[in-house]
C-alpha cells in the first residue's frame, strides 16, 4: 500500500539568518529529522523570515492556502521584545492545541529551568496543523521525538507521536511514522490496515 504524500511548511523565524548573518540551523534541522521520521513521501515548502509578525502570520496562511497539511516553525517564540512567533501563529489560528506547548515546556524542563521562558503555541487553521518549535536543532528533535531511557524505551513522549493522529482528524493525509524514531499513537479504530 503506497503512503500518502504530504505536503510540509517550515519556517525559520529568524532577524539574523534571515539577513544573512549567520547561517540558518531550523530548517536543516526540521528536514532531516522529518525525514527520518515519515514514512510518506515529503513535499517540503521552506520560508526562512524576519521576526516580523505580519510577516509571519501571512507566511503561515500562504502555506495552508498552499496545501501543506503541517506547518512547523521554529525560531521567536522566547520572552525577547523580537520574537513575536505565538502572536503571530494566534492571530491566524482557527482553534489553539494547548497541549503541544505544555508538552515542549515537559521535555525541555527535563534540561533547562528557563524552559518556562518558552511560548510555543498549536493551532489549526482549516485542515493544517501548525506548531511552534525551539529554535535549536537539539531541542528541535527532543521535543519532536521525546525523551527515551537507557534501555531505549519511551522516557517522555514527543509532541510528534500525537502530530498523526490530530491531522487524520482534521482532513488531512494519512501520516505513517518509522517507529524507530517516534511511535505515532492512534486508537485501534484509526489505525489504516497495511497489506502484508
Amino acid at each position: 500500500m503506497a503512503h500518502d504524500a504530504v505536503k510540509i511548511g517550515i519556517v525559520s523565524v529568524s532577524d539574523r539568518a534571515s539577513s544573512g548573518v549567520y547561517e540558518d540551523k531550523g530548517l536543516p534541522a526540521l528536514k532531516e529529522w522529518l525525514g527520518r521520521a515519515l514514512h510518506n513521501p515529503i513535499e517540503f515548502a521552506e520560508r526562512l523570515i524576519p521576526d516580523e509578525q505580519a510577516g509571519i502570520s501571512a507566511t503561515l496562511i500562504e502555506l495552508v492556502d498552499a496545501g501543506c497539511s503541517l506547518v512547523l516553525t521554529t525560531g521567536g517564540t522566547g520572552p525577547a521584545l523580537r520574537d513575536v512567533t505565538p502572536e503571530a501563529t494566534l492571530a491566524v489560528g482557527h482553534k489553539e492545541m494547548p497541549g503541544f506547548g505544555e508538552q515542549m515546556r515537559q521535555i525541555s524542563l527535563k534540561f533547562v529551568p528557563t524552559a518556562i521562558l518558552s511560548r510555543q503555541v498549536a493551532v489549526i487553521r482549516g485542515q493544517s496543523l501548525i506548531l511552534n518549535l525551539p529554535g535549536q536543532p537539539k531541542a528541535i528533535a527532543e521535543t519532536l521525538e521525546g525523551l527515551k531511557n537507557a534501555d531505549g524505551s519511551q522516557a517522555v513522549a514527543g509532541i510528534f507521536a500525537a502530530v498523526p493522529y490530530c491531522v487524520d482528524l482534521i482532513g488531512g493525509p494519512y501520516l505513517e511514522t518509522d517507529e524507530a524514531v517516534c511511535k505515532a499513537f492512534r486508537p485501534k479504530s484509526a489505525i489504516r490496515a497495511t497489506s502484508a
